[in-house]
């Protein structure tokens, strides 16, 4: 696991790096994510050149993390976990409750790899990392990746009080603000918008080669802990041939989720929204993920082709919508452009103009039966949205909420007829 104290410590920088490093060298390298995150693992799989999965001790049962960490290594030599957020950052709550990156490491026993940004401290990370090293009992920390590095004479110093505390040092990254991917308000810029993707990897894959230790660093891994590795559904698939809204405003659906629906036997056929296409009439379901429609509300507001044909479609055959796909199937979205009408097919509005932060993992109890089970069925997830409720509709609710820590939200989405969405990322079911 790469892993560090906090957010902004460079993880992701030194994950690709060593993930496009190995894969030059011909190692069949894996990536996954630990906790809810989209973004990275589209960054992981440009690396790899295999989808990466996300793994998450909160939202997934053991059993279904040990599948997925299974599959994910499969034909694999090395796996590389990069976690979220600091390393111990998580729930409070009892040890393997948290949805840490700690104890998603100790239940699968990945050594960690620690990257401490040393900018504006010298001899003081070795007492950082001799902390993270010793915090947790369960866990192996087996050294540390300095990033921003300031000066031959910067790491001369850290490197000899690292060596004082017993703790290696696996590589050193200099300050170079070149290497920096842009970013937007739910995080990194996508991958597939990053126009120099390849040629970005192929600068961090010669960063790799000439400031990390790769030969120690993969010595430093370890055999997977799994205590059933055999398979666990994520959720049931929604119908059989399932339309899959796919571009640049609906690309944030869990890899996992795809993966175990046609683990199901069920088809994925993706359409695109900003196309103005319109749901394939041979699909018996429709799924619009999140993603980024404020970026897009005037062309979703302009293709009639894909809110008539999703109208058509809802009226025989179950449509959900997350996050920013339940934006969508609302009547109205306003952006700093203007309010413009969506797909009208649940009565709520929203807007981007008026931003408040929800955040935070969340277990949503079913009201009623739809495409993500039957009523009172429990999933977990979570939100990460900027987007707020201005009007709320006289639609149904799609679920009751509980975050986290179990602290009751109430009703949230809507539900009318065989639409269904609301603001919540499922994740998994409860139980199988």
């Amino acid at each position: 696991m790469i892993a560090a104290p906090r957010s902004g410590s460079g993880k992701t920088t030194v994950t690709l790096a060593l993930l496009a490093a190995f894969r030059r060298q011909g190692v069949a390298v894996r990536a996954a994510k630990s906790g809810p995150d989209y973004i990275d693992p589209a960054f992981h799989a440009a690396a790899t050149g295999w989808p990466s999965l996300n793994l998450d001790l909160w939202a997934m049962p053991p059993a279904l993390v040990d599948s997925l960490a299974a599959s994910a290594t499969r034909g694999a030599a090395l796996l590389v976990v990069e976690s979220a957020m600091g390393l111990f950052d998580g729930l409070t709550a009892p040890p393997g409750q948290r949805g840490s990156p700690a104890d998603l490491a100790a239940h699968l026993g990945l050594p960690v790899v620690l990257v401490i940004d040393v900018s504006g401290q010298s001899q003081s990370a070795a007492a950082t990392a001799r902390g993270f090293a010793l915090h947790d009992p369960r866990l192996r920390v087996a050294g540390v990746i300095l990033n921003q590095v300031a000066s031959p004479r910067h790491r001369a110093g850290i490197e000899a009080a690292m060596a004082e505390a017993g703790i290696a040092v696996l590589g050193c990254v200099m300050r170079d603000a070149s290497l920096a991917l842009p970013e937007r308000h739910l995080g990194l810029v996508q991958a597939g918008e990053h126009g120099a993707l390849p040629e970005h990897l192929a600068r961090l894959a010669d960063l790799a080669e000439r400031s990390l230790d790769l030969p120690a660093i993969r010595a430093a891994a370890a055999s997977l802990t799994l205590a059933g590795a055999g398979t666990a559904a994520a959720l049931p698939p929604p119908g059989q041939r399932i339309a899959l809204a796919r571009d640049d405003a609906f690309s944030f659906i869990y890899p996992h989720l795809v993966q175990s629906w046609r683990e199901a036997g069920a088809s994925i056929v993706p359409f695109s929204p900003l196309a103005d296409d319109a749901p394939p009439g041979d699909c018996d379901a429709a799924w619009l993920p999140g993603g980024y429609p404020e970026l897009h509300a005037p062309a979703l507001a302009a293709a009639t082709r894909f809110r008539d044909g999703l109208r058509d479609f809802a009226r025989t055959r179950p449509v959900h919508g997350e996050c920013g796909g339940f934006m969508v199937l609302g009547e109205t979205l306003e952006t700093q452009d203007g309010t413009f009408p969506m797909a009208g097919l649940l009565g709520h509005a929203t807007s981007f103009v008026r931003r408040r932060l929800n955040l935070g993992y969340r277990e949503a109890t079913l009201a009623a039966d739809g495409p993500l089970g039957p009523a009172g069925s429990v999933l977990r997830g979570h939100e990460f949205h900027y987007a707020c409720t201005t009007a709320p509709g006289a639609d149904a609710s799609f679920c009751t909420l509980r975050d986290g820590l179990g602290q009751d939200l109430g009703p949230a989405g809507g539900r009318r007829g065989r639409v269904t969405g609301s603001f919540f990322h499922a994740i998994a079911r409860t139980s199988p």
